[in-house]
């Protein structure tokens, strides 16, 4: 692609790349702008391309123009005149098509490691047999441009090593990119299915963007107002389809009957929402397949799955045409359908049913296993639950859920055996999760609209010996809670915001998973975010949002972390920072020099007290007088569920609970509170509609705030002890976890059971 003085953009190299491949690379990409076709140019590229990747060979296939199958354009070795792929499983190209996926094969010869990646993938070993090369290490990358597929790159075999290496992969991907962008310009394709409407005056942009703006809220298609409203020919819309897609438009024919033998296999309102049709062919051979957008990946696997074929040939059509070859229907009715209920924004790839059907197992896309799904999503949300755990269970007993809702598991429902692998399938599915891999763990997102508020769920899966579990974590989708709500001491409230005042230097909140370190923190934030302060968070996941503050999402597999988010921001005018989580030596020490370099940084850490927080980051290697200088201040809390203020019933303490009470207060600092044990109402859970018969409902905070003092920060650049530590801070008036748990227990808020569970490590 050139911009609009026919320049290309700067490619996004590795910065790892050494010079001389940097220099290549920029070389080849001026050959291919100056090319005037991809074919005369690719011969003279072969040298460069293969010294590139250090591969012995390389084949580019381009996607036939009936999108039917690949066909090689260009090959190292003459031994084979023409090699043509169908897109499917059944091939390594053909499954790079199909997928959209890059791959890093070590051996093709391992069967076991391409039935990993999916479980029909096979390596053709007749090419090589009638070559006599022989293949082992392999990339395959697609080449897109925009979003349709228009060919596969192949490397094979490393020279001088066993495999390729990841730095490989990633040249290979840039190169895709250059490829894509020819193979587009010599296919002379537009950039959006509409462009070519717009290219020949039929359309303008303005004009479009209106229409897709109407189609989202009218619940109706960009295509069916171009045709209605503009009066654009449905030939020229289908032109300007087939030539964004690059294969062949379908109108509806009525003489055309999609293959019952085929329909059986599949639901028919699965269809309906998914909006494609088996048109002709037969299971493990060649399928036609209509659909409205072939170019979505998770579609065209989903596709795979329920319909699994040797060779898959995709025709684009009307979305109103798809439907009456599904039995009628208008897609306003289907979109307005939708408008009341759970609405996916990310769906993946589905999982072959024919399996679940031979055991007698259901399939994940019928549509009582998406109501199920969904239905135990919204009951989730609406319990107030973080959790949802799917827990297999062994042969034919049902596999359990629970709900995680105020820190306490309790059981939901139970789904049967027959259903438990749909169950979690589709799971997975919304999840953009691989379902054919079982064996390991994996991890994912699911992004839905109740109502039309958005939701965020991380789930992660992991297999038992009965089989895959899953939990789903539900993020906070509401803003910060308000800081008066934080239930801080009187001493803590007054304290910590003092320290929030002071231009620079460093607040730590420290606590277990779980223990709302990051409501805490976006508390603080919303505190002092004002319009005079520019505040830049990096977070892992960013679960509540504020407006005003810069959030950034990281990714430590694209090699973006705390430290790297935290450098960025030091060359963006901060003032201050909220890194998520001081996990490693570099991004606590960045973290102390943003601080001493007058920036207010805040961060977490996973310790159980304050003044043990002192001695991890000591351990990490900091320099002890830096870290004391920028040291402001250590908040360390717990989560306790709260009585239920329906069905709390009081009691009037024991002799014996008092002496615990005062016990674990401290003898010494406990007469200061000054309550007599005969004015004292303590209260015990009781059990209502209202908390579902548990007692509870709700959470609360308790809180330790060690103060950075000068004769603290002395103790700390002498690397005191923890016990050294804590006397002091004691002394200067900080008040342990259990110490502000025993007041507020004494107001009502807990029980002493509560209030142990969460702060038993203080006993010690």
């Amino acid at each position: 692609m050139v911009d609009e003085h026919g320049h290309r953009p700067a490619l996004a190299i590795p910065p790892e790349l050494s010079p001389a491949k940097r220099q290549l690379l920029q070389k080849i990409q001026f050959q291919l702008g100056k090319a005037t076709t991809f074919s005369e140019t690719l011969p003279e590229l072969e040298e460069g391309l293969l010294q590139l990747l250090e591969a012995q060979r390389l084949t580019v296939y381009q996607q036939s123009r009936d999108g039917q199958e690949l066909i090689a354009r260009h090959k190292t070795g003459q031994e084979l005149h023409e090699i043509r792929l169908p897109l499917g499983a059944n091939s390594i190209a053909g499954y790079v098509a199909l997928s959209g996926r890059s791959l890093n094969i070590h051996d093709v010869g391992q069967a076991d490691q391409l039935a990993h990646i999916h479980k029909t993938l096979k390596f053709d070993s007749s090419f090589d047999r009638r070559s006599g090369f022989t293949s082992r290490s392999m990339l395959a990358v697609p080449l897109k441009h925009s979003a349709p597929l228009l060919g596969v790159l192949q490397a094979i075999n490393k020279v001088g090593a066993d495999h390729f290496s990841e730095l490989d992969l990633q040249l290979a991907q840039l190169l895709a990119e250059l490829l894509a962008s020819k193979f587009h310009e010599e296919f002379e394709g537009s950039d959006g299915p509409y462009d070519l409407l717009i290219n020949k005056q039929l359309l303008s942009r303005d004009t479009l963007d209106e229409l897709q703006r109407r189609a989202k809220k009218e619940a109706v298609t960009v295509t069916s107002l171009l045709v209605n409203e503009l009066k654009i020919a449905p030939e020229w819309v289908a032109a300007a389809l087939e030539n964004f897609y690059q294969v062949p438009f379908q109108r509806f024919d009525p003489e055309i009957v999609p293959p019952k033998r085929l329909l059986r296999k599949l639901n028919m309102s699965y269809l309906r929402r998914q909006l494609w049709v088996p048109l002709a062919g037969e299971i493990d051979e060649e399928i036609v397949i209509l659909i409205d957008n072939p170019s979505d990946v998770a579609r065209q696997m989903e596709i795979q799955r329920a319909l699994p074929a040797k060779k898959y040939i995709f025709r684009v059509g009307f979305s109103e045409d798809i439907l009456q070859y599904l039995g009628g229907g208008s897609i306003s009715s289907y979109l307005h359908g939708l408008a009341g209920k759970l609405e996916e924004e990310e769906v993946e790839e589905g999982e072959s049913s024919d399996e679940g059907m031979e055991t007698g197992e259901v399939n994940e896309n019928e549509n009582t296993i998406i109501q199920l799904v969904n239905r135990l999503i919204v009951d989730a949300h609406r319990a107030g639950a973080s959790d949802i755990h799917v827990e297999p269970a062994k042969g034919a007993s049902p596999s359990k859920v629970r709900l995680r809702i105020d820190g306490i598991c309790r059981p939901a429902l139970e789904i049967p055996s027959t259903h438990i692998r749909a169950v979690l399938s589709r799971i997975k599915i919304m999840a953009r999760m691989d379902i054919a891999e079982r064996r390991k763990p994996q991890d994912g997102k699911i992004v839905i609209k109740l109502k039309g508020t958005p939701l965020e769920l991380r789930v992660a899966t992991i297999p038992t010996i009965f089989g895959e579990g899953a939990v789903l974590r539900v993020l906070a989708s509401g803003g910060a809670l308000p800081y008066d709500n934080l239930n801080l001491s009187e001493r803590n409230y007054r304290e910590l915001d003092r320290l929030l005042a002071v231009p620079q230097g460093m607040v730590l909140v420290v606590g277990p998973t779980g223990s709302g370190k990051t409501t805490t923190l976006h508390a603080v934030l919303g505190r002092i975010n004002t319009p005079d302060r520019k505040i830049w968070t990096a977070e892992d996941p960013v679960e509540i949002t504020q407006p005003g503050l810069q959030q950034v999402q990281v990714d430590h597999k694209i090699g973006f972390g705390f430290s790297e988010a935290l450098r960025a921001f030091l060359r963006a005018d901060p003032d201050v920072i909220l890194i998520g989580e001081m996990r490693d030596r570099e991004t606590a020490h960045s973290g102390i020099e943003a601080s001493l370099t007058g920036h207010l940084v805040f961060s977490t850490l996973h310790t159980n007290s304050a003044p043990e927080t002192i001695i991890r980051l000591l351990d990490l290697g900091l320099d002890p007088m830096n870290f004391a200088d920028a040291l402001l201040g250590v908040l360390a809390q717990r989560l306790v569920r709260t009585l239920c203020s329906q069905c709390k019933q009081h009691y009037k303490p024991s002799d014996a609970e008092w002496r615990r009470l005062v016990s674990l207060y401290g003898e010494k600092h406990f007469d200061a509170l000054e309550i007599r044990q005969s004015d004292t109402v303590l209260f015990a859970p009781g059990g209502c509609s209202k908390c579902g018969k548990t007692g509870y409902k709700g959470r609360t905070g308790i809180h330790e705030l060690l103060i950075g003092t000068p004769e603290l920060k002395k103790s700390i650049a002498q690397r005191g002890r923890v016990d050294q530590i804590r006397a002091l801070a004691q002394e200067e008036g900080m008040r342990t976890l259990l110490q502000d748990g025993i007041v507020k227990l004494l107001k009502g808020q807990f029980d002493l059971l509560q209030l142990l569970r969460v702060a038993s490590e203080e006993l010690g």
